[in-house]
């Protein structure tokens, strides 16, 4: 298979058109095993070790030396050469090499495993030895088709090379690529830690709706659906926001969540209609708590990813340093140092709008003075944040959920974290006056009605939760997938979602 035809688009490079002789070669191969009395797909097979078990265990013995364990191993065949005499083998933890020779294996069996392809799937019992030339072998005394495959794999030397079929056809990425297998391995760490760190400190795991009767928690355009039985239109989560601090409200402290949010937005290198988030909520907290949380937790994923369990990871041609002290430095004051201009001495929209229409900033006539700040931080700003900074005290304008600055009405006490020009967190001193809320609420459905489908519904159930009482409260959300890519040097958050939302083939 040429390098050309590996670079075809996903829609041009089906295996069977590719390779339709080797298609049939494993058809033909299947045909004779049956004859032969073989069940190509078998029930079961009980593995002892793993590969990487193995390499390690073995590191030190020497060339040419033969061991006494017997091991049961099982994988998938990457390379077969001289009719199955040796055979690369990979399994869930990295590969080994089987040698199948006519000294410990009878006819049949022999006659068995010349009948075996790329991609098969096999079982062996054998004895670990390293080979003269320095390779960690298990001498074979009996082999096991566990599933023969049917399709060809992609050829071997380039692996699945074209972006998108390794998109559509993960499971073809992960059998060919080792490097994006590693990336989901960390992926899983990483969650995993952040769960432990969490329930360490005594955070509740817990779950809350994914379909919602009103959308909330954010700002952003959702994704609509319908329950038949109820009669009711429903909402895909955008943000578990408003239900953990309804657990708030109703006595847990410390509650957290790990799991999936939707919104219908565009689709880029860090955008997925569907990520992950962790989200959580601290009673008698404040945002300062909680970037001092933001911080503890990345830096201690970056610790946990690095071999050398430093917190200073390469993305691209950046090294990024989570070990440092982060800045905390508010959205008004960045934007004054890179143009000259204190917006907080404009609090008048029609002035703000003014000059930052001089300073090239994307802008609508109807914005309000906070959407003008973010514009202009958004323009002149946001891309230059590559080492780990909080952007702190956000306008009030975008940040309806967000308690009052205590010493600037304008502004709110929330923060993003930024990292590589992309926020990775966002966070505040939780907004609980109820009657403030309301207000908020009202200026988010009055944006709504103008035509901003992203501005956020009116939650009455929510209010009168707050009517209740909620205690002063920090809340913080971190996005997984681009935490990830930071800590795996994934260009694109495709790399780091198994099977991320893609066009329909036509």
């Amino acid at each position: 298979m040429s390098t050309q035809n590996i670079e075809k688009s996903a829609e041009q490079t089906s295996i069977e058109q590719q390779t339709p002789i080797a298609a049939q070669a494993k058809m033909n191969n299947l045909q004779e095993l049956e004859k032969m009395g073989v069940n190509p797909f078998p029930y079961k097979f009980d593995v002892t070790s793993y590969a990487s078990e193995l390499q390690n265990k073995y590191e030190t013995l020497e060339d040419g030396t033969v061991t006494e364990e017997v091991v049961k191993v099982a994988g998938r065949i990457m390379a077969n050469r001289n009719n199955g005499m040796f055979i690369d083998l990979k399994d869930t933890s990295g590969n080994i090499q089987i040698f199948s020779h006519k000294n410990n294996l009878d006819e049949k069996l022999l006659a068995i495993v010349k009948l075996f392809d790329i991609g098969d799937i096999i079982g062996v019992e054998g004895i670990v030895r390293r080979t003269p030339r320095g390779e960690l072998t298990i001498n074979a005394q009996n082999l096991t088709l566990l599933t023969k495959s049917l399709r060809p794999l992609p050829e071997k030397y380039h692996g699945l090379t074209d972006v998108e079929a390794r998109y559509r056809q993960r499971y073809l990425d992960l059998i060919m690529n080792r490097e994006s297998q590693d990336v989901f391995v960390k992926r899983n760490k990483i969650i995993s830690h952040i769960r432990s760190m969490l329930i360490e400190a005594d955070f509740m795991d817990v779950e809350t709706p994914m379909l919602h009767p009103i959308p909330g928690g954010a700002s952003a355009k959702p994704f609509v659906t319908y329950h038949n039985t109820l009669d009711m239109t429903l909402y895909m989560r955008i943000a578990p926001e408003l239900y953990l601090k309804r657990l708030i409200i109703g006595g847990f402290d410390k509650v957290f969540e790990i799991g999936r949010c939707f919104r219908n937005e565009g689709i880029s290198i860090k955008h997925n209609p569907e990520f992950t988030s962790v989200e959580l909520y601290q009673a008698y907290a404040d945002y300062n708590d909680m970037m001092d949380l933001t911080e503890n937790i990345v830096k201690s994923c970056a610790e946990l990813i690095n071999e050398d369990n430093s917190a200073k990871v390469v993305f691209g041609d950046k090294t990024i340093d989570f070990g440092k002290a982060w800045p905390r430095k508010s959205m008004t004051e960045l934007v004054q140092e890179k143009t000259g201009v204190d917006f907080l001495e404009l609090p008048n929209a029609k002035d703000a709008l003014k000059k930052a229409k001089v300073l090239g900033a994307a802008l609508d006539d109807d914005m309000n003075w906070g959407q003008i700040v973010e514009a202009v931080f958004t323009q002149h700003v946001e891309d230059d944040l590559i080492q780990p900074i909080h952007v702190t005290d956000m306008p009030k304008d975008i940040s309806p959920l967000a308690k009052v600055h205590r010493d600037n009405p304008l502004l709110t006490e929330r923060f993003e974290t930024y990292v590589n020009g992309w926020e990775l967190a966002n966070a505040f001193s939780e907004l609980n006056s109820p009657i403030d809320q309301k207000e908020r609420f009202d200026a988010q459905v009055k944006a709504r009605e103008a035509g901003d489908e992203e501005a956020q519904f009116l939650d009455e159930d929510f209010l009168e939760a707050l009517e209740y009482g909620m205690p002063p409260t920090g809340g913080l959300g971190i996005g997984i997938d681009r935490l990830v890519m930071l800590l795996t040097n994934s260009a694109s958050i495709r790399d780091v979602i198994a099977f991320p939302t893609l066009r329909q083939n036509k």
